[in-house]
């Protein structure tokens, strides 16, 4: 009997006793033997099927030798942390879906996983049910990874589906995915980017082998996105999602951020709707390849955490080398990036070809939407210095 603890017991903890109880025999099937989940973390006891596994002291965990494997859902940093600091000195594998805590310590955790030769996993921490962090280290290691860019948090996306289909203001439409469960109560992390923003950072960690600091990396959510901006750019053939992308740059360096764009409809990326995510990476050798579907929920989130505590335990002694160097140099400003830009101004089609020279004109009625020529973001930010900017995104071209 394998013997494993989670801690704390949320949407993701709860789906992680279900799919372990519910998969057993094909579980069992794998790993040669069952496996059970034996305590659980909690911060207050509540009744209920886990009521008799629950404890709120850590140390049960910690120093019970038949606990081989911890999953922590916890969430946030600091708790987080200290547990999984504590778990892996412990000799324990460590996984998680904790998106803030790999992005932000994801290096140092890694480097104490090698240390005490255990693994620290987390490929639910940022696709949810979506297999691509080890697509992304072992399928394509023979690429070098040039971009990984996608749709990375289903509230947005559900969102802005709703403004696309029914014409929904935002806030009509966040209050529809409050009302399905698909949001919280409190939906800052989603619509401001910041969910998004550490998944990104993830994904450049890994794809480029360099810790991506968190607070460096520009995060822009749908809050400030218009409807009308929504329907002009499905006029004109576009559909607006809100993308994370990491970039190798062409000297060597590496940058990474989070903001709305316009697609090209006939882009994969463009009939990617309601809470799905899809993830492309594109590799020198591969060209781009995309992953797609549920990018959270309660048993898609498990089944990714389950995954990784199967392949912690069939690993011999650990999986192979997984992680970045923790030196974040070599990170440049996003601006320097060269891309079509969306504006709408008030003013005329004069006042945007003096700004931009020739533009291509989406709508003109006393606004005038249009897309720029290929500039740098310093530029598109200059440019338009004198006027009267109404809304602002990158063309994903």
């Amino acid at each position: 009997m394998i013997q494993i603890a989670i801690m704390g017991l949320g949407t993701v903890g709860t789906g992680v006793a279900k799919v372990v109880a519910e998969n057993a025999k094909q579980i069992e099937r794998k790993l040669g033997e069952p496996l059970q989940v034996k305590t659980i973390l909690v911060r207050n006891f509540k009744d209920g099927p886990y009521r008799q596994l629950m404890t709120d002291d850590f140390k049960k965990i910690e120093e019970d030798g038949d606990i081989r494997v911890v999953v922590e859902t916890i969430g946030g940093v600091e708790a987080a942390y200290e547990y999984t600091k504590r778990a892996l000195e412990a000799g324990k594998h460590v996984v998680t879906a904790n998106k803030q805590l790999v992005a932000e310590k994801g290096a140092e955790l890694l480097a104490l996983a090698r240390k005490k030769n255990v693994n620290y996993l987390f490929e639910a921490s940022v696709g949810g049910g979506i297999p691509i962090l080890h697509p992304l280290t072992q399928c394509m290691a023979a690429n070098r990874i040039d971009e990984v860019y996608g749709i990375l948090n289903g509230t947005t996306n559900y969102i802005l589906t709703r403004m696309v289909r029914t014409g929904a203001f935002f806030s009509d439409a966040l209050r529809e995915a409050q009302a399905k469960g698909y949001a919280e109560a409190d939906p800052t992390a989603d619509v401001e980017g910041i969910d998004a923003g550490r998944k990104t950072c993830i994904l450049a960690d890994l794809a480029f082998g360099h810790q991506v600091d968190p607070a460096e990396v520009p995060m822009e959510g749908i809050t400030k996105l218009s409807l009308r901006d929504v329907k002009i750019a499905q006029r004109a053939g576009y559909r607006v999602k809100l993308l994370g992308r990491a970039v190798r740059l062409p000297g060597g360096g590496r940058t990474a951020y989070v903001a709305p764009h316009l697609i090209p409809e006939e882009h994969p990326l463009a009939n990617v709707e309601d809470v799905f995510n899809a993830v492309v990476v594109k590799g020198n050798a591969t060209g781009e390849v995309m992953f797609y579907g549920k990018g959270a929920g309660e048993l898609p989130t498990a089944s990714a955490c389950v995954a990784d505590v199967m392949e912690c335990l069939q690993a011999s002694p650990k999986r192979d080398e997984i992680g970045w160097s923790p030196d974040t140099t070599g990170f440049e400003d996003p601006q320097e990036l060269h891309t079509r830009y969306y504006f709408r101004i008030e003013g005329s089609l004069t006042d945007a070809a003096m700004a931009f020279g020739q533009v291509e004109v989406l709508s003109e009625d006393g606004e005038t939407a249009f897309l720029t020529d290929r500039i740098s973001g310093q530029d598109a930010h200059q440019q338009s210095k004198f006027l009267n900017v109404l809304a602002c995104m990158r063309v994903l071209a």
